[in-house]
């Protein structure tokens, strides 16, 4: 279990209070400090995988709580960025409503003996989540990037979008047997 891949996800755990605070507190300087707090911990996501494959440590705990530190980490930073009037609500609801549905899936799927890995939609649906929560982040102080930010915000929301119809589209056998 303890393993670096392990450690680097339950660092990533530690860091969404931390991020939270900072964005939502009166913190000189937040966009800096959320912003680097935020790809630090988007870096620990990158690293534990590759480190886990190369180093042949994959582990049963890890593969639970990786996906578990992702959807914590997106899900504070997101609604953090409602609070601070940076992302409209009904957006990041289906945002993280997504998150909680594709887990949902995979939790039935794993209970079938069914793994369900993330395919390239997925992983440009998270590229696209971590470059416009670093966008929003960056732009609290300035309406410079209010434009940017929004085509992200549309972008993300369409990747998120088409990423879970794809995914219930591709595993919608494990739904209906599931209920069989």
């Amino acid at each position: 279990m303890w393993n670096i891949p392990n450690l680097l996800t339950l660092l990533r755990i530690f860091m969404v209070p931390l991020l939270v605070v900072v964005l939502l507190t009166e913190v000189p300087d937040k966009e800096y400090w959320g912003l680097g707090i935020f790809l630090l911990a988007a870096l620990t996501d990158a690293l534990d995988g590759i480190i886990a494959r190369r180093t042949k440590t994959i582990t049963t705990t890890g593969a639970m709580l990786d996906p578990i530190a992702d959807k914590l980490l997106m899900s504070a930073a997101f609604i953090s960025l409602v609070e601070l009037q940076q992302a409209p609500a009904w957006m990041v609801t289906l945002i993280v409503g997504r998150e909680f549905a594709v887990t949902a899936l995979r939790l039935i799927a794993l209970e079938r003996g069914i793994a369900i890995s993330a395919n390239w939609l997925g992983k440009a649906k998270t590229t696209s989540q971590i470059v416009t929560v670093s966008i929003l982040i960056f732009s609290l102080n300035s309406d410079r990037w209010d434009v940017i930010a929004l085509i992200a915000l549309w972008i993300t929301l369409g990747l998120t979008v088409a990423s879970m119809v794809v995914y219930f589209w591709q595993n919608r056998k494990v739904l209906t047997e599931a209920d069989a």
